[in-house]
């Protein structure tokens, strides 16, 4: 017991330190910012590319239209992830973080190439959606760093008192952000002297392609969802953890795919964010929900069994984790750490070989229910995946439920012995007394 106390106390303070640091959080915190305009260019595609010919014909004069919320959103979402990490990382310094986040999001600018097509100037959406994702993150915190560390050392302009606020936070971010424009200039100018270009193909050539087949692969989602479920075993939010690293390269893997279904062209990735969402973060604790409810002879499993129940159709599985509690039971370590990866990999080979599609790449809305997740990924047979692997997970949990029943049940009984013999002990006092 001892042994297992210092263990977790020791993955809790390792936990704590990814989720406390400001620049992991600035990411994840900043691409979650992003997640209104990721869904208004989600349904975007989907209502503009939904693939039955009827209703293609029906909306054939305003295709266009009902597609252009996605270019907008989807199709430049580097430009809000910039903006938002910046955003985010600055706030965490306590500065105020609009001319950082602005700032951040001219370096992107800066560093994003203008090409001409017929005479006109324009800015390629290539690099201002998926592909410029990674380059996104890293000048988000870079130049906000940068101008933090300027203002930190008062290289600014200082306005005499009775200046409105507004122009004495202008005038002063006015210094860092010419620096941090013209380091980022000189960096662009270096690129362009080089085989790449641009910073946006080195960094997509070398960093952002070899991370998406790493993170894209079964056995990356498989160590993800070991990591993951082992901290919720020791009591740490897994998921919080874990996303922090490879939320990044699992939501380039999604628009990837959301900006080939709106082209008509096959998608190129099947894991991603949508993925795990589909296949591992519901049916695994909605199965073990359902045999406590229908199953348990125990009073107390059952009356958890049926407070945590309506949660699990919405992904909120606090109660049961610690309700029963998952949290430090070695019996139920197994179906918990297994349960969620049998899915994954029954997911992973039903889609290879053609049985299921893979997920279009919408960014789900926490809460969403189990059911609709799979419609809203594109198809009705994903939502029926979903439910299929509901009794699958309540298989694997089944043999380790039945153990955990019985042992409850044996200190529900032994209770209720006690609290007879003690009532009896009460009663045969009294007429003695008496």
């Amino acid at each position: 017991m001892a042994n297992e106390q210092k263990l977790s106390h020791k993955l809790q303070r390792f936990a704590g330190k990814i989720q406390q640091n400001r620049y992991m959080s600035a990411i994840s915190n900043g691409l979650m910012s992003t997640l209104p305009f990721l869904i208004v260019g989600a349904f975007s595609t989907l209502f503009s590319a939904l693939s039955w010919q009827p209703y293609q014909n029906f909306i054939a004069s305003v295709k266009g239209i009902i597609g252009l919320a996605s270019t907008m959103t989807t199709g430049i979402i580097a430009l809000y992830a910039v903006f938002f990490i910046a955003y985010r990382l600055a706030q965490s310094f306590d500065k105020d973080p609009l001319v950082p986040a602005a700032t951040a999001l001219l370096s992107f600018l800066i560093l994003t190439p203008v090409e001409t097509f017929d005479k006109v100037r324009a800015l390629p959406l290539q690099w201002l959606g998926a592909q410029g994702l990674f380059v996104a993150m890293f000048v988000g915190l870079v130049a906000a760093r940068l101008y933090i560390w300027i203002v930190d050392r008062n290289w600014t302009i200082k306005m005499p008192k009775g200046v409105p606020p507004t122009v004495v936070k202008t005038f002063s971010g006015l210094i860092p952000a010419m620096l941090v424009a013209v380091l980022f200039v000189v960096i662009s100018g270096l690129f362009m002297q080089t085989s790449f270009v641009t910073v946006h193909q080195f960094i997509y050539t070398y960093l952002q392609v070899p991370l998406e087949g790493l993170g894209g692969s079964l056995g990356a989602l498989i160590i993800a969802l070991i990591i993951m479920q082992a901290l919720w075993m020791f009591g740490i939010h897994g998921a919080i953890v874990t996303l922090a690293i490879v939320k990044p390269i699992w939501m380039s893997l999604d628009l990837a795919n959301l900006e080939a279904f709106q082209a008509g062209a096959p998608l190129p990735n099947i894991i991603g964010l949508a993925f795990w969402y589909i296949y591992a973060n519901y049916a695994p604790m909605l199965g073990f929900a359902l045999l406590l409810v229908f199953l348990a002879k125990s009073k107390q499993l059952r009356t958890i069994g049926k407070l945590g129940l309506p949660g699990t159709f919405f992904s909120i599985h606090e109660p049961l984790i610690f309700g029963i509690p998952v949290v430090l039971n070695p019996l139920l370590a197994v179906p918990f750490i297994a349960s969620p990866i049998v899915c994954a990999v029954l997911g992973y080979f039903a889609t290879t070989i053609g049985l299921l599609p893979a997920p279009i790449g919408i960014y789900p809305a926490f809460g969403t229910p189990i059911f609709a997740l799979g419609f809203i990924e594109g198809s009705w047979r994903l939502a029926a995946a979903q439910l299929v692997l509901i009794p699958v997970c309540m298989l694997i949990y089944y043999p380790f439920f039945r153990i955990l029943d019985r042992q409850a049940l044996e200190r529900e009984s032994e209770a209720t012995e006690n609290a007879e013999q003690e009532g009896t002990s009460g009663i045969n006092a009294g007429a003695v007394t008496s």
